[in-house]
Order: structure tokens, then C-alpha cells, then sequence
């Protein structure tokens, strides 16, 4: 597929290369109103869910065993001091592309751009095919695509956990609309797998490839992220076993993760009871405050107080930013 590619050939996306992009999504864009998706999307049905947060330690630890994004988190990130606000942003940047209008989608897309051109440096030791002082940069096409990757896996993984599986046309129609995310994240159509099926091949290949290694750094900050390191909140242990659960067995002897009888039950037990408590939570809780604040807009109200309180959590404020 040609997708698993050495630093040797890296891309790097340009400023042009994002407005390149832009101007696409644009063209595309049926109701601005709406953003780039709207309410009878794939990508609304799946990303609005609560359940999505399920997924979030998954995709964590798999950017984490990219050692270029693992080493920019390290020397670029608030990650371990302050890693709510770093889940405040990731998931303000994301909604807001998925929710907010077509302006705002489009300042958070350039935003994230401008934030990820200041991200680079060099590898402090060999990890995995990176060789030490090789140069990583945010805006490397190869790592935003599997960071990117990381993200919508996760999601469905999430989502089928307490929901009903999406049907493969459904599954399909939402990779092909992830495809049109993507570009805000400076990725091009054509260069990430043609298909859903294909998408899941490049995953399976990267998980088993030398593209992909945990440094002891990257190892250091998944177990601090586990263990809650830098925030009150302590992930309960059936949060911790599912993530395990999830990861590719590599990765959990690579991380060094806990897994054994207990934490294989504890992972099995949450699968059986989660999907119907979560199927009864009240909308302000099973739904994203953004999703709710996106239907509202479109309905012509304003966010109310249980929305903003539902974006507090999720994103930090009260209501989508980067309304220009």
C-alpha cells in the first residue's frame, strides 16, 4: 500500500499545502451553517457519543508508540503536568472541526497548523527505525496520518462497545467522511487507504512494523497517563484493563502494561455491563455537549446551561471557540 514509510522520505505539510486543502473542503461544503458534515452524517452519529472517551486512552497510547510523536509530546506538550488540558484542547480542536460551522472548522484547522509548525526537534536516542538526531516534525504527513488514524479507529471501537455495530455501509460511509476530516488536519485524500477494509490493513501493518516502538520515554508517560499523573482523577482499573485490552499485544509488553486474569476480567465484565447503563445515561450525559450546541444552532437556539456545562467538560468552554 506504500503507506508505512521511512523518515528517509518524509513529507511535510506546508501552509499551502493546508489551504490547498481548505479551499477543497469549501467547495464541498453544502451548508456552512451546518459545517462539513451536518446532522444526518456518519461522522455526527458516531463522534456525538460520550462513549468516544472509552477510546481515548487506546488512541493515546498509539500515537505514543510513534517515537517522532511521542518525543514531541515529550518536549512539546503539557501531556503529564496538565493532561486535562491537553484532553480539553484535542477534543475542542476535534469538535469543532466536526461540529462547528464551516468557519469555524476552518480556524480550528489552521490553528492546528500554525500550533504544529513551532513542534520539531531531534531524537535523543535510537528508537525503533529512528535513528538519533534524526529531525521529527508535527506537520510530517506519515505521523499526522497515524495519529489521525489512531482517532478514528478508536472511535468505532468505542462506539461498537456499548452501541450496536455500525453495518458495513455505515462503517464505510464514516471512513469516507473522515477522509474530508482529514484534510483539515493537513492529510490529503490520497494519501490515506482507499477503503475502510484497506484502512484497517494499513493499522494492522503499522502496529507491525518498525515504524512503530516504544522509547522509555513514551513508556514513562503512557504508565504516568494511566495512573493519572498530573490530574485528581484516577482512571478506574476497568478503564485501564480495557485499554489493555484493546492494544495490540505488542504494545502492551512494549508499555508494560498490566494484563493478566484479573485485568482480562475485569476488561470482559465491563464489556457486559457498560453497554446497558450507558444506553439509559440522559442526552447532557450520553451526548457530546457539541453535538447538542451543534443540533441547537441549526434549530436557532442558543446553548443552554446543561450544554454548556456538558462543553466544560469535554472541550473547557462553554461553547465552540474559534468563531473568527
Amino acid at each position: 500500500m506504500g503507506l508505512v514509510s521511512s523518515e528517509d522520505h518524509a513529507e511535510f505539510v506546508s501552509r499551502r499545502d493546508s489551504e490547498e486543502l481548505l479551499a477543497a473542503i469549501v467547495l464541498k461544503t453544502a451548508d456552512s451553517r451546518a459545517g462539513i458534515f451536518g446532522p444526518d452524517s456518519a461522522s455526527w452519529k458516531v463522534n456525538r457519543e460520550s462513549a468516544l472517551f472509552l477510546g481515548a486512552g487506546r488512541a493515546a497510547l498509539l500515537q505514543l508508540a510513534h517515537p517522532w510523536v511521542a518525543e514531541a509530546l515529550a518536549q512539546h506538550s503539557t501531556l503529564l503536568s496538565k493532561p486535562i488540558a491537553r484532553f480539553h484542547r484535542t477534543f475542542r480542536i476535534v469538535f469543532t472541526m466536526i461540529f462547528g460551522t464551516l468557519e469555524q472548522a476552518l480556524a480550528a484547522a489552521r490553528y492546528l497548523h500554525e500550533l504544529h509548525e513551532h513542534i520539531q526537534g531531534e531524537m535523543p536516542s535510537d528508537v525503533a527505525r529512528y535513528k538519533r538526531e534524526s529531525h521529527y516534525a508535527a506537520n510530517e504527513l506519515a505521523a499526522l496520518r497515524w495519529v489521525f488514524a489512531t482517532l478514528v479507529e478508536s472511535a468505532v471501537l468505542a462506539y461498537e462497545c456499548v452501541l450496536p455495530p455500525l453495518t458495513p455501509s455505515q462503517r464505510e460511509a464514516y471512513y469516507v467522511e473522515s477522509k474530508i476530516l482529514a484534510g483539515l488536519f493537513g492529510i490529503p485524500a490520497g494519501a490515506l487507504p482507499e477503503n475502510w477494509d484497506s484502512f484497517r490493513v494499513y493499522i494492522k501493518q503499522m502496529c507491525g512494523s518498525d515504524a512503530l516502538g516504544v522509547s522509555a520515554t513514551a513508556r514513562a508517560m503512557a504508565q504516568g497517563l494511566l495512573a493519572g499523573a498530573g490530574s485528581w482523577i484516577r482512571p478506574p482499573h476497568w478503564y485501564r484493563a480495557l485499554t489493555a485490552q484493546w492494544l495490540p499485544a505488542r504494545f502492551r509488553e512494549e508499555f508494560a502494561l498490566d494484563f493478566g486474569a484479573a485485568d482480562q476480567r475485569a476488561a470482559e465484565r465491563t464489556r457486559r455491563w457498560l453497554p446497558g447503563i450507558y444506553r439509559r445515561l440522559p442526552s447532557p450525559v450520553r451526548y457530546a455537549g457539541s453535538w447538542l450546541e451543534a443540533t441547537a444552532r441549526l434549530d436557532h437556539r442558543r446553548a443552554g446551561p446543561l450544554i454548556r456545562a456538558s462543553n466544560r467538560f469535554w472541550i473547557g468552554e462553554p461553547v465552540l471557540p474559534f468563531c473568527g
